[in-house]
């Protein structure tokens, strides 16, 4: 009679991370993105992690133009802005004095609206498309390239969460715009140009060392690491790599187009 074989042994669980709520882990990400990425990715599916951050980001955003617009300063600078792009339009179209007059009509007319829809209008493109485009790169880099097992819901949820650095940084914009009476001030070297030109690839440049948007880089890295089980040095390669990569081609593409159709 042969002896029974032996039972296998049981792997013991990986403890899940004690589940906290919504309003913690928006809070806890400033100060512990690991422990919160952690259970997102342990948990069930929650949209409530990209959706709540989305909300809270075009809410201040919409708070803080109010006071914006308001300002003398801003307005003028608006205005500034649409005169040179319609100064712009009729050089290049070699326009006569009537069909100048006729641009430079409709541009005030319709320009400054254009720029308050917009300001409008890009809270909310921002709040919902940044977790699933920023979620597709950690999907795509996490699963795919550093063969994580986690689902690319899982990545738009650390995105969304790590959009709450995005969310300070619009809270700080605002009141560096309102403090400079600059529509382009930001948290970086941009301060130190009195007359800032977003036309200005050395200015554009300078805007790159916006402090709160490297922090922003950093919490996506570490959630990164956390969901697909790397280094945070690995992942910080790859998230800041991409990031240089991307936002090089948007400059040079830019500075393409001045030299093209600038002059």
């Amino acid at each position: 009679m042969e002896p029974p074989s032996p039972l296998p042994k049981l792997q013991p669980e990986t403890p899940r991370p004690p589940a906290t709520s919504v309003a913690a882990r928006l809070a806890n990400v400033f100060v512990a993105p690991g422990e919160v990425f952690d259970e997102v990715k342990s948990s069930p599916p929650t949209p409530a992690n990209w959706l709540i951050p989305a909300l809270i980001l075009i809410l201040v955003s919409w708070i803080g133009l109010w006071p914006i617009l308001s300002q003398d300063t801003i307005q003028h600078q608006m205005s500034e802005i649409t005169e040179k792009a319609i100064e712009k339009q009729i050089q290049k179209a070699h326009a006569s004095k009537e069909q100048a007059d006729q641009m430079r009509e409709v541009g005030e007319k319709y320009g400054a609206i254009g720029t308050k829809v917009t300001m409008v209008v890009a809270p909310v493109f921002i709040g919902f498309a940044t977790p699933f485009w920023a979620g597709l790169l950690l999907w795509l880099v996490g699963a795919k390239v550093l063969k994580g097992n986690f689902s690319y819901l899982k990545a738009v949820e650390v995105a969304g969460l790590a959009n709450m650095i995005l969310v300070l940084e619009t809270i700080v914009r605002i009141l560096l715009i309102l403090a400079t009476g600059n529509l382009f001030a930001s948290p970086s070297l941009t301060l130190l140009i009195k007359d800032f030109d977003p036309q200005n690839t050395a200015h554009s440049l300078l805007g790159l060392t916006n402090v709160i948007i490297l922090w922003l880089l950093v919490v996506r890295s570490i959630g990164l690491a956390r969901l697909s089980g790397v280094s945070l040095t690995k992942a910080l390669v790859w998230v800041f790599g991409i990031w240089a990569l991307f936002t090089g081609l948007m400059i040079g593409f830019g500075f393409a187009m001045r030299l093209i159709f600038g002059r």
